[in-house]
């Protein structure tokens, strides 16, 4: 699958602060679900990543794995 956020199977998430999200389709026929894979990389340098079906829920993941490192989001 070629995709805009990875190269060679690495995150192009690099600067400190930035998000990035892209939609994609898994299976085939009826089955076909639309996933967002999405990337934060913290201030610290260290990279979340998921997959889930909407955006909100990503970022709500995401917001859940930084307060449990007691971190804010940068748009907070």
């Amino acid at each position: 699958m070629a995709t805009r956020m990875t190269e060679n199977g690495v995150s192009t998430c690099r600067k400190a602060g930035s998000e990035q999200f892209e939609k994609f389709q898994t299976g085939f026929g009826r089955r076909k679900r639309t996933l967002v894979q999405y990337d934060y990389r913290a201030y610290d340098g260290e990279l979340f990543s998921c997959v889930a079906p909407t955006l909100e829920e990503c970022r709500r993941k995401c917001n859940g794995w930084l307060s449990a490192k007691g971190r804010r989001h940068s748009d907070e």
